[in-house]
């Protein structure tokens, strides 16, 4: 999983920073109906919604090779790729099969034309054990997250009519689960929501979710990415440059804070490199953006390759590329902190421009789910969610807002978060994955709570054993049988028990 994901972080920035924010709930005012439900109202157009996409069904998929690793003959079991409402499915169902469902959901797969299917990373772990999984490749890609929830409800839902179509005959699941990565995680997340369960056209009842280094505070994230922004220029000295010119000033700010500054070729930035003034107050100021002071930070400049700074996805208009019409940029609940520097930490907040976003602009829709489907925390299911300590593409401060919304809803006994000194983005070990997974599955069915790491406290957090109790660098086959290569080992260090 990890190479898959390191493969795709240069396309999932490229449009991940299309937006920012979490906004209002418009509409929420509008009385109910008194007679017969209203007809639905037509949305306005945007861009998405004129995109046309395309897929081949994958052929290789129905002779997937077994491995050593493999318990049961998975050359036995029933895998059947197809289609539904335009976008493309896998299914897998063992021989034995144990009656239960898992969905997964893909990451961002950029903004090509071609649809394409992902198999979870841990299918291995899913056949073995008697799990059923099925996975869509979403009938449309760019950022879209509602697309992701409706392809992905609606193939759950036609499971044991693929079955059938492909003369197998099935039971309905007795449990369905769900897990995802990245932009997956959101759907994870998503999907499960009171507010998903109202509005979705396709309604499922998951038993449980595992999102992965999932965007679980939704548009909070593209908060992140602009509060990155609009403080890099800020220290650069030019803060109030407008902000969808940033192609402009990128060659003079990276100059201003850093001597050297990786690239997607190169993705490397070390600590040395912020040796100026500026650059050295700007990493302190990302730090506590992204999270806090946390072990794996640096290294994630170092060696994690997904800065967003080196794949040029800054300078948004706030719509995620077309996703939406307006832009959902805002900067304002941003408090900025250099640490130990209190009228450093004074002065940037004054000068660092301030991006608004347009009330409405994800606002809920009369035919069906908003266009950036939201993660309030409304749910009364396990999760377990992990996430890598040194990502930038989608940083720990998610799992921050996730565990602050939950509680607010008085849900935290539903949730667990785990975090993993991985150095990058979804730099998981399957061995981390199936962990979280297991724990999950063993709290739904025996209603004991799992372990997990307070992800809040920021003396916990700035731990230097932080994250080692739940980190597992074993090595181990991903879902097509390769091997997955270690993590750089100053990951670990002395820290952590070997």
């Amino acid at each position: 999983m990890r190479s898959i994901a390191l493969r795709s972080v240069a396309a999932y920035l490229a449009a991940i920073l299309g937006s920012l924010l979490i906004v209002a709930c418009g509409g929420g005012d509008s009385p109910p109906p008194t007679a017969a439900t209203p007809p639905v109202v037509a949305e306005e157009a945007r861009p998405q919604d004129k995109r046309t996409f395309t897929f081949t069904l994958e052929s290789t998929f129905a002779s997937m090779p077994a491995s050593a690793s493999d318990t049961v003959d998975v050359s036995t079991t029933s895998r059947w790729a197809g289609a539904l409402g335009g976008a493309p499915y896998h299914v897998e169902v063992p021989a034995n099969w144990n009656g239960k469902l898992v969905m997964y959901a893909h990451g961002y797969a950029g903004d090509q034309p071609v649809l394409s299917v992902n198999n979870p990373s841990i299918r291995r772990y899913l056949i073995n054990n008697g799990y059923a999984w099925a996975a869509s490749g979403y009938s449309r890609n760019y950022y879209d997250v509602r697309a992701g929830v409706e392809d992905t409800n609606a193939l759950a839902l036609a499971f044991t009519k693929i079955a059938a179509t492909n003369k197998r005959t099935l039971a309905a699941p007795s449990k369905t689960y769900i897990t995802g990565h990245s932009m997956g995680g959101h759907i994870t997340a998503a999907a499960i929501e009171a507010e998903t369960a109202a509005t979705a056209n396709n309604k499922v009842a998951y038993n449980g979710a595992v999102p992965m280094c999932g965007v679980v505070g939704d548009t909070e994230l593209f908060n992140t990415f602009a509060g990155m922004q609009m403080a890099a220029q800020a220290v650069a000295g030019v803060p109030s440059y407008p902000s969808t010119k940033w192609s402009e000033i990128v060659g003079l700010v990276t100059s201003t804070l850093f001597s050297s500054f990786p690239t997607a070729s190169s993705p490397s930035l070390t600590i040395s490199s912020a040796s100026t003034a500026a650059g050295l107050s700007y990493y302190s100021a990302l730090q506590n953006l992204t999270g806090g002071d946390r072990p794996m930070f640096s290294l994630g400049l170092n060696f994690g390759g997904s800065f967003p700074f080196s794949y040029g996805v800054l300078g948004s208009d706030g719509t995620l590329n077309g996703v939406l019409t307006k832009s959902v940029l805002d900067t304002n609940s941003i408090t900025y902190s250099i640490t130990g520097n209190a009228a450093g930490s004074a002065a940037l907040n004054a000068s660092a421009q301030k991006l608004t976003a347009v009330a409405d602009a994800n606002r809920l829709r009369t035919d069906g789910l908003r266009w950036v489907p939201k993660v309030n925390g409304e749910f009364k299911i396990p999760v377990v969610s992990i996430h890598t300590l040194g990502d930038l593409f989608v940083p720990f401060n998610m799992e921050q807002v996730y565990q602050k919304r939950v509680a607010a809803k008085g849900n935290s006994g539903w949730l667990v978060q785990r975090a993993i000194r991985g150095v990058s983005h979804c730099d998981f070990t399957v061995a981390e994955q199936v962990s979280a997974f297991d724990a999950m599955i063993q709290w739904e069915t025996n209603g004991i709570k799992p372990a997990g790491d307070d992800v809040v406290t920021a003396a916990t957090v700035a731990a230097p054993t932080y994250g080692c109790t739940f980190t597992n660098n074993t090595l181990g086959p991903d879902e097509s049988g390769s091997t997955l290569a270690l993590r750089p080992a100053v990951a670990y260090s002395a820290t952590c028990p070997p």
